[in-house]
């Protein structure tokens, strides 16, 4: 494995980290704000699973196969879904101390599982196509990791924890990220054959994520244009940073 792989691939799970620091900035984040950075964010996911996953995966195997693959990364989703308990990242502080950090800590679970096929598609994606594919794709990540890393920081900021701890929990949150995408890297390195099947696979984990948490969380408190504007930005932004890479 080359450095600049297992660099890129750390960096993808550390975009949290950057997100936990929103703490020391705002302290009651305004909506618009949150619903932009969710939407920008499931664009940006957006694109990197059609150029960077999808269209390899369909250039190297069978639609079957990606067919396949797509729903085996939804149902793993769905899955964790309903055997974990699950929230969807609150839009701001809760009044109630226990409550408040409950909520966060089932926030910090649920969204820390649905990291792991996250990192599973940046070590995919490198192991298949180097920095072509991997860049992009750990850079849409990433990016995609610093709203999650604020949301999970937000209900803990009405609970009296101490904001370094907070901040340690939330940054904390995409490090799973990081053993996942290794472990990828090395499986798909193992068995070539199943390269179409594992890329559909992390794209159908990402589609499911997009649709279900990132979108639908920035437009539950009305801010439809905002997330739907900044959703456009992530996925030209990505597809310009593509075609920068590959060309």
């Amino acid at each position: 494995m080359e450095p600049l792989f297992a660099l890129w691939m750390t960096l993808a799970g550390l975009g949290t980290v950057i997100g936990a620091l929103g703490i020391y900035v705002w302290r009651s984040p305004g909506d618009r704000l949150l619903d932009g950075g969710l939407g920008f964010a499931a664009g940006v996911m957006l694109a990197a699973l059609s150029f960077g996953l999808l269209n390899p995966a369909l250039e190297q195997g069978a639609l079957i196969e990606v067919i396949t693959g797509l729903v085996l990364g939804v149902a793993l989703m769905l899955g964790l879904d309903r055997l974990v308990p699950h929230l969807h990242p609150p839009r701001g502080p809760e009044d109630g101390t226990p409550d408040a950090r409950r909520r966060g800590w089932l926030v910090f679970g649920a969204l820390s599982l649905h990291n792991i096929p996250e990192g599973m598609a940046v070590g995919v994606a490198f192991a298949v196509g180097g920095t072509e594919l991997g860049l992009p794709l750990a850079i849409a990540i990433m990016a995609h990791n610093v709203p999650e890393g604020f949301s999970v920081a937000i209900p803990f900021l009405a609970s009296r924890m101490p904001r370094r701890r907070i901040f340690a929990v939330a940054a904390s949150s995409g490090l799973i990220e990081i053993p996942a995408a290794f472990a990828a890297f090395a499986i798909v390195g193992v068995a070539s054959g199943l390269l179409p099947l594992s890329l559909a696979f992390a794209a159908g984990a990402m589609l499911y994520v997009c649709v279900d948490e990132l979108i639908p969380a920035g437009v539950r408190g009305g801010s439809e244009r905002v997330v739907t504007l900044s959703c456009m930005l992530g996925f030209i932004l990505m597809l310009v940073l593509n075609q920068l890479i590959a060309g």
